[in-house]
Parts: C-alpha cells; structure tokens; sequence
C-alpha cells in the first residue's frame, strides 16, 4: 500500500477517491435518517382544476439523491429569493386566462428585482414562469420596442391585487409603496391554467392588470381565503400611497395590439 502511495499521481487518486466515499457516506447516512424520519414521497399535487403534474411519484433511488444534494449542496441563489409577492397576469394577447402567480424574488439592485413564478407555494409547486422588475428610472432608458413588453405595477399595488403574504401590514404597506412606481417584464414557461402537465410550447409574454373589473372578484375570493388575505384591506391600508401615472410605451395591450412569441424556422448559424 505505502509503496503505491508513493507515486504523487497515485496519492492524488487515492485522495480523490477517498473524497468520493467519504461524500457517499454522508449522502448514504443523510439520505437513510432523512427518509427514515419523512413521510412517503407526496404523488405530484395537481393543478386547481386540472390533473397533476406528468411523471410517476419519486423513487426511493431519487429520494436519496434528493435528500444528499440537500445536505452536501450549496444553494446561494434560491437562499436570495427572500421575498414572496402572490399576483395575478393574463396572457399579453388573451384577457381571459388569469394565472395566479407565486413569485420568489431577489432584490438584486436598489433598481432590480429577479423572481421565480411557481402555480403554488408548497414542495410540489411547478415552476411556470419568471419575472424581472425594474424601477421607473431604468424603465425610461429602454428602447421604444423593448418597453412594449413591459407591465406596470400601478393598479397591482395600490388595489391590494398584489400581496406579500405573512408580513405585517405595515411593512407591506411600504414595501407596496416603493413597488408602485416599478415595471415588470414577464414571461410564462407552463400554461398550467388549461391544464398542460408538461411545460409545452414557448414562452407566453404575460401582463398585469390596470383597473378593477378586469379579473373575476370570484378569482380573488379564492387567492384571499386560501391564503388567509383581503384584497379590501389590503386596498384600505394602502389608500394613502398616490396612484402613479405608467409611464408611455407600458401596458401595450391597452391599445388592443400587444408583442407575442411565435415559432420561427431559422437557419442554424456558425454550425461546427
């Protein structure tokens, strides 16, 4: 044994494979308490009104894999998304398909939000979309075209529509007054809301709403009760924060022609 060691290639080897077993057995170790202190993997929660996510439920094999990535893994990203905002958008060209959306975002500038989309906020939510948010400043510096595929969060904030579940109202209150004057640029991957279990198609430019009227009050009495929330006291609360004016080149599919993605047949360029 010391006679193989003695070969610098040789200990290098025998250290990165002493590495290796030594992560398998805290995965190993981790993975059987995590699963012997768990209940069985949950079947894929469905969508409200539609069937559950394709795919069987996770293996045992998978359980493992998952429970050793958590323990082994560093996740900065996903730790920096530590705010939660619950809204709703429309597709940019069709009103009538409200999606309840839960974003995850971080405040990775005094002038930038990133966020993730998901259709619910448990374990078993499907990723369906992202957003990015900016303020006015920024917004004002983009170009004519690119400011079309842009929203803003005017209506959402003061209304009570948008709500950031769990905090005290009065942070929310603030939190929705510097909010009110910010643009969002969104886009969903899963159209969840006709029921697909399978991210199909390519991505849908979505919007957010401008005035009351626009999204069934039966939509919102659902949002509100299941997460223990009032759109009119979230409106109340925040009477006081002034109504901005959006600024031009926002909100496009008020003029009844709005930006979409459509697939395109292109020839493959610099091809090796």
């Amino acid at each position: 044994m010391m006679n193989r060691l003695q070969s610098p290639m040789n200990r290098r080897r025998f250290g990165t494979n002493l590495a290796a077993t030594a992560a398998s057995a805290v995965v190993a170790c981790s993975c059987g308490q995590a699963l012997a202190q768990s209940p069985a993997a949950p079947t894929p929660a469905p969508h409200p009104g539609g069937p559950a996510a394709a795919g069987a439920p996770h293996s045992t094999r998978s359980q493992m894999l998952d429970a050793g990535a958590a323990v082994l893994q560093t996740k900065a990203p996903l730790n920096a998304m530590n705010l939660y905002l619950n809204g709703f958008h429309f597709y940019a060209d069709d009103m009538g398909r409200p999606v309840e959306a839960h974003h995850f975002c971080t405040h990775l500038t005094e002038d930038l939000h990133q966020c993730t989309i998901f259709d619910a906020n448990h374990e078993q939510a499907r990723l369906i979309g992202i957003e990015y948010i900016v303020s006015e400043k920024l917004y004002l510096q983009l170009s004519e075209d690119e400011k079309k595929l842009w929203h803003s969060h005017h209506y959402e904030t003061t209304s009570g529509l948008l709500v950031m579940p769990g905090i005290p109202e009065a942070v929310e209150t603030t939190a929705m007054r510097t909010l009110t004057t910010t643009y969002g640029k969104t886009w969903h991957t899963w159209q969840v809301d006709r029921g697909d279990t399978l991210p199909l198609g390519i991505p849908q430019l979505m919007m957010g709403y401008t005035r009351d009227g626009q999204i069934d009050p039966a939509i919102i009495a659902q949002r509100d009760r299941n997460l223990g929330v009032s759109m009119a006291d979230k409106r109340k609360a925040r009477s006081d924060i002034p109504v901005p004016t959006p600024a031009a080149g926002a909100n496009s599919w008020e003029g009844g022609q709005t930006p979409q993605l459509a697939v395109n047949t292109v020839p493959v360029r610099n091809k090796r």
